[in-house]
């Protein structure tokens, strides 16, 4: 008995380290999904957004406004909102079910408006469908984080 064990203890440790790398592969894939999104989304590159944005997008911005694919990229394309940049202080995925993920944090975006320059922190709730074989970014919510009172000495 011990000696069968042992025998199956490499087999058993494959077995967990493909699981392993099994489940890195959706996150690793997510990430670069999400990247290349934000790439185009700062670059108003109408042929990566038509790719990597699901054709049921629901963008709901921190001002409540809440864009389709259609208006979303119109309004990058045109010029009325330019992503100037996103950067992350957190990103988190989640796995709730097969085919879709959960991507939740912190970021800090700087945002021309027709209403003038946005400079902020917002928290978000982010979500991926798979479509097709792909990551397809299906639905945005943010809010902006209140900026800290001036502190007065």
């Amino acid at each position: 008995m011990k000696n069968t064990l042992l025998r199956l203890l490499p087999l058993i440790a494959l077995a967990f380290v493909s699981l392993r790398a099994a489940d890195a592969s959706p996150l690793a894939a997510l990430q670069a999904a999400d990247d290349e999104r934000i790439a185009a989304t700062v670059a108003a590159d109408q042929t990566r957004l038509s790719e990597i944005l699901s054709d049921d997008l629901r963008y709901a911005h921190s001002s409540g406004a809440v864009d389709s694919k259609a208006s979303f990229t119109e309004a990058l394309l045109s010029g009325r909102t330019k992503y100037v940049s996103v950067d992350y202080e957190q990103r988190d995925f989640t796995f709730p079910a097969p085919g879709v993920a959960l991507m939740t944090g912190r970021a800090h975006m700087k945002v021309t408006t027709p209403n003038g320059d946005v400079d902020m922190i917002a928290g978000f709730l982010g979500v991926w469908r798979e479509e097709k074989g792909h990551w397809r970014f299906l639905a945005w919510q943010s809010c902006k984080f209140p900026t800290p009172a001036a502190v007065t000495k």
